[in-house]
Parts: C-alpha cells; structure tokens; sequence
C-alpha cells in the first residue's frame, strides 16, 4: 500500500511592524526550505524605517520556498516565505492545526536556527549566497556574527568568511569588521553614525567613489529631519557649565548600594535634571497640531536618548520618565543603551517622545545645534566635558567643564521659557544637591 500526504501551503505575508509601515528589508533568515518550523519560531529578521525586528511564523509546517533574499527590500502584505502545513509534515506537531495568529510571540516559544526533523524527507535545497558571497547550505560553516555585525559588513564590502574573529566561541565584533575593512584595498565608507575605535582610513587610490543606498533607517531619519528643519522655527541657545559636582556625585553614587548593578554616568544626572527643569516650566513639553492650529501639552515626560547604531541614528525613549526614581531612570536608561546597541529596539520604543538628550560629548564635540525630532518641542545636546580654567570663589581653578544647547520650537517656546529651562538644567547641574528638593 502507498501512503501519500497531502499539502497544504500556507503563505506568509511581511507585516506591518510598526505604524503605518510600508515596506522593510530581509536583514536575515533563520530558515531554509525543509527546515521545520513551529508556531512562534523566529523565522527572520527585518529592518523598518525604525528599527530591526525579528518574525515569528504563526504556524507549524515545513518551509518549501524563501520567497525574497536577503538584502531585498519588499512591501508590507508581500509573500515572503511558503510553509507547507498539511497534516503528517511533522509528527511533533501532529495532532496540532494551524494556528493563524496576529504578530508577536512570547519570549519562551522563540527559537533560532532550527536543525531539520529526521522524520521528514525533502528534497536538498539549492546552494543560496548571501550578501557576503558566500553559501547558506549549512548553517554551521557560516561565521559567526551578530545581525548588526553582518548589516555592517555588508556597509563596508566586508566579506565575514575572511575576518579573523576575536569574540568569545568565534564571534565576529565590530572591531573585527572594521579591521578588516582598513586592510582591504577598495575604498570603503563607514557609517558616520556607527564610528569605532579600529575604524578604515581612507585612501585615494584605486576606486574614486563609493555609493551606498539610503534605505531603512537612515532613509527615515534624513526624511524626518529635513521635514523639521523646514517645519519648526528653530532657534538654539547655549550655556556654559561648570559640572564638578556632578562629576563628583556620580562617583558617590556609583559606590551606593541602591545603584549597584545599574549604569550611573552624567548622562544620568543631565537627565534627571532635565526633567526637573520641565517640571519646573512644563510648557516646555508640548508639541504643534497644525491641523487643528493647537498646541498640545503633554502632562508626561517620554524622554528620548538618540542612540547612534550601525544602521543610522535612532531615537527611543523612556515611558513615563517623570515618574521614576534616579534608580529606576538609571535602570531604564541602561537597557535603553544596551537595547540600541545590540539593533534590537523595537518600533514601539522609538514612537511617542516629548523631548529628546543628543550626547555629541561621547565624539569630543563640545556642542551643537540640534534639530527637533518631528512632534518635539525640545532637544538639549550635551557636549564633552573637559577640565578647563574655571573662576571658582573667587580664584581660577581647573574645573570639569561643558557646554549645553538647547534647541526648541519657537512657535511654541518663546527665549523668555527657553532661556528658564535651559538655566534650571545649568543650575541643577552646577549644585546637583538641588535634585533632593527640586526632583
């Protein structure tokens, strides 16, 4: 007797993310045809105009084509990858339909890099390349490399098969890649979001011109940039800060047991006495309805941090920031940072901020003219602290000193409120002491 089994293919279609998403590119996939895969397996990863997110499928089955390459863009609503999910293609599943369910998966049902079922005959799949140039046959010869990594060597023309790594168990760092990209013999350009301290120098021989396409990410930010320049009446103040003391603090802290575990940088206080200062004139939070000529205030402080990433410059920010402890700001500020770092932030984490921290410091920058991000009223860069020859009581002294601008909507923020935040935040920060009774 022949036994035979039917199909039953079921076509899975890129969704929307976000809000409003309209296409996103295949960073990665996890999966092969003849992989089997099962409700909430992480079957690839994407990248949006806002960030890099991972998919499950919402379904058991056997996937029988890979629909797009990496490194193609596709709209949202496209056919991406085809699962047969007829009964017997899998015994682990058997028994079990196919559940069709909306995007997002919890955390313990998410798996990576399947190893294929021994129940289950396919046919070998053909020999894929990636963006790199070499095979996807078998996972296991391929480098090991995080996603970001592997999106930044596709930046630089990076091949990953020919970096030595120097990560724990043979993972390729950035510093890897970068490595390997100063020793290479064509001209390659770095994102100027992403620097590193192993980052290629530039020669003028051999190739004249490098064109890198700008997509995702980087595609959003100049858009959204240049619709705020053009939209908000911008206007920039600067003040001058001796920050001694709250260098000082920060080393207090640091030793105290409620913060241990937990990031504590100046970063941390500036924050903090941002908030003060917008508790102090809340009219500073709000943003411009143009299409009901209203002004909006928000009772609520979601605080951005701009995050500079390989895959350009990203925005999230922290929920509900004017409601949290210094620890718990420090709590969220580290995961926020650790979060951007590893490209995992997710669309939700970039959307519904009120005002915005640039820290142009960390690149040894003493200051700039930030550029509102689209539905702010305000964005306060930080510049790099340096000691400097400072009068103190009286008598010049080496100080620890920087210089903050504060960049706001002059529809909205008018010099006189402008000129009380910015001033609040100096004066917190000059007596960091004054958290205790102005926070």
């Amino acid at each position: 007797m022949v036994t035979t089994t039917a199909q039953l293919i079921s076509e899975f279609k890129l969704p929307d993310v976000g809000e409003g998403l309209v296409d996103a590119e295949i960073l990665k996939w996890y999966v092969q045809p003849g992989d089997t895969v099962t409700d909430g397996q992480v079957i690839c990863e994407v990248e949006t105009a806002k960030a890099a997110v991972e998919l499950p499928i919402p379904y058991d089955g056997v996937v029988r084509e890979l629909h797009v390459s990496e490194g193609t863009t596709v709209p949202v609503g496209a056919v991406i990858v085809s699962v047969d999910t007829g009964p017997g293609t899998d015994e682990a599943a058997e028994g079990r339909q196919p559940v069709l369910v909306g995007y997002g998966v919890a955390a313990s049902s998410a798996k990576r890099r399947p190893r294929k079922s021994p129940e289950v005959t396919v046919p070998a799949p053909a020999v894929q390349s990636d963006m790199n140039g070499h095979t996807m046959a078998d996972d296991r010869t391929r480098p090991l490399a995080k996603p970001p990594v592997r999106k930044l060597a596709r930046d630089l023309g990076v091949d990953l098969a020919t970096v030595a790594p120097s990560g724990p168990d043979g993972v390729i760092t950035r510093e890897d890649v970068y490595a390997a990209a100063a020793s290479a013999p064509t001209v390659t350009e770095a994102p100027v979001s992403a620097p590193a301290p192993a980052a290629p120098v530039a020669s003028y021989e051999g190739v004249r011109e490098t064109r890198i396409p700008v997509k995702g990410v980087r595609k959003a930010t100049a858009a959204a940039m240049v619709g705020s320049a053009f939209t908000a009446p911008h206007v920039t103040e600067f003040v001058t800060v001796d920050v001694t003391r709250t260098l000082r603090l920060v080393k207090e802290l640091r030793q105290d047991k409620e913060f241990a575990g937990l990031r504590v940088n100046p970063l941390l206080l500036i924050a903090k006495a941002l908030l003060v200062a917008i508790k102090r004139n809340p009219e500073i939070n709000a943003s411009w309805d143009e299409a009901n000529q209203e002004i909006v205030l928000k009772h609520y402080v979601s605080l951005g941090i701009a995050a500079a990433t390989p895959r350009g410059l990203i925005v999230p920010n922290i929920k509900d920031a004017h409601d949290k402890t210094l620890p718990q700001l420090a709590e969220a500020l580290g995961e926020l940072v650790s979060t951007a770092r590893e490209g995992k932030t997710s669309p939700a984490a970039m959307q519904g901020g009120t005002v915005t921290i640039t820290n142009v410091g960390v690149f040894g920058v003493d200051t700039g003219t930030p550029i509102l991000n689209p539905g702010e009223s305000a964005i306060l860069a930080v510049g790099a602290i340096k000691l400097q020859p400072w009068v103190h009581k009286g008598k010049v002294k080496p100080r620890q000193v920087t210089t903050l601008a504060l960049s706001f909507d002059h529809r909205i923020v008018d010099g006189e409120l402008g000129s009380k935040v910015l001033a609040d935040i100096a004066a917190v920060l000059e007596h960091p002491r004054r958290l205790l009774f102005w926070g």
